[in-house]
């Protein structure tokens, strides 16, 4: 599913326009994105959690040449799967 499609899904769902929908969606966006820049998290219950995380300094090889290269340390976005989207997805029943 692309974005035009998840606005489509949102839009019918929630019986508005698919312009509402679009501005909806890049508001959410643009608010998760700001707040896990700043190294806050977001959490969406049942969802999950989106947050940053600190990837260290490592020493990673060339694919092409096989020699070693030093990769710097970084911060990167993380997602953590909620329980309940967990479940969904391996298709089990809740309880």
């Amino acid at each position: 599913m692309n974005k035009a499609e998840l606005i489509e899904v949102a839009a019918n769902e929630a019986g508005i326009s698919k312009a509402a929908a679009n501005k909806a969606l890049d508001a959410i966006v643009a608010a998760v994105v700001k707040t896990v820049s700043k190294g806050d998290t977001v959490t969406l219950v049942g969802f999950g959690t989106f947050k940053s995380a600190k990837r260290a300094a490592r020493t990673g090889k060339n694919p092409k040449t096989g020699a070693s290269i030093k990769i710097a340390a970084t911060t990167v976005p993380k997602f953590s799967a909620g329980a309940a989207f967990k479940t969904a997805v391996a298709g089990k029943k809740k309880k």
